[in-house]
């Protein structure tokens, strides 16, 4: 398993232990300036929860939101599977330009379809961890929750791939205060995005393809679906007529389809 340092706040999350430590100590020294104190841990808590509800903030520790480095890669990361109905077209989109994806999955999925899963990997693809269940209140979970969320997710991808992911990405890219000790713990690296195409309620192909190729350059980390994916008025997943386009203009501008993995190396 990839390794990190030791767990360490990020310096938010300690200015907030800080002032909450501070807070408690003037209201026992000074009664009177209880008022002060509530205030400023009201306004410390809807700073921490601005923080978790935008995706890639890096108010609570590490973010991927670009790969890092040089290098003329972007990262296609598509999310939500697998789908036995759209992954394996998406696969077939990305042989034709050999183009290799970083799959974010869920672990119940992985689950129920260890086979298409593991297709993924046969065909240079990366398989990494967007929890077990992908939980609409994921964000509302402490410690022990999104452990046991993550670590499950981790065992469902690593018996049904034979790789255990080396990154995590939040359902909705939506968190708070205990995920990062969490990912800390266990070796997990967090990435969300540069941009994504909303494409699991946006059911124009124009529309989602403009946000994806809007001001395309190295390093970017580009968001899709395959599971959860909308249709197109024909009833066509929308990731599906986005994906050539979308290649077709990383391969013109000279950019480099990379997996998440490979920006380590």
């Amino acid at each position: 398993m990839m390794t990190r340092s030791a767990t360490r706040p990020s310096p938010l999350v300690l200015a907030s232990l800080g002032l909450h430590g501070g807070a408690l100590a003037a209201v026992l020294a000074h009664p009177s300036a209880w008022p002060w104190a509530l205030g400023a841990v009201a306004a410390d808590h809807a700073l921490l929860t601005a923080a978790g509800l935008s995706p890639r903030s890096r108010l609570l520790g590490p973010n991927w939101t670009r790969l890092p480095g040089p290098g003329a890669g972007v990262a296609l990361t598509i999310d939500d599977g697998p789908d036995p109905e759209v992954t394996p077209r998406v696969l077939e989109r990305l042989g034709e330009y050999r183009a290799p994806a970083t799959f974010f999955c869920i672990g119940e999925r992985v689950r129920r379809h260890p086979d298409l899963t593991r297709a993924l990997i046969e065909r240079g693809h990366a398989v990494e961890n967007h929890s077990q269940r992908h939980l609409n209140h994921f964000s509302l979970l402490g410690p022990r929750g999104l452990a046991s969320e993550i670590e499950r997710a981790q065992e469902s991808i690593g018996v049904a791939t034979g790789q255990r992911p080396r990154f995590f990405r939040a359902p909705a890219g939506l968190r708070n205060p205990f995920l990062d000790p969490v990912l800390q713990r266990l070796g997990l690296r967090l990435a969300s995005w540069t941009r994504r195409g909303f494409d699991t309620v946006n059911s124009s192909v124009e529309a989602v393809y403009g946000r994806l190729a809007q001001d395309l350059g190295a390093g970017d980390i580009l968001l899709l679906h395959d599971g959860h994916a909308a249709r197109t008025p024909r009833g066509v997943p929308v990731i599906l007529e986005v994906l050539p386009r979308l290649l077709d203009a990383l391969l013109g501008a000279g950019l480099v389809p990379v997996t998440l993995g490979a920006a380590l190396t």
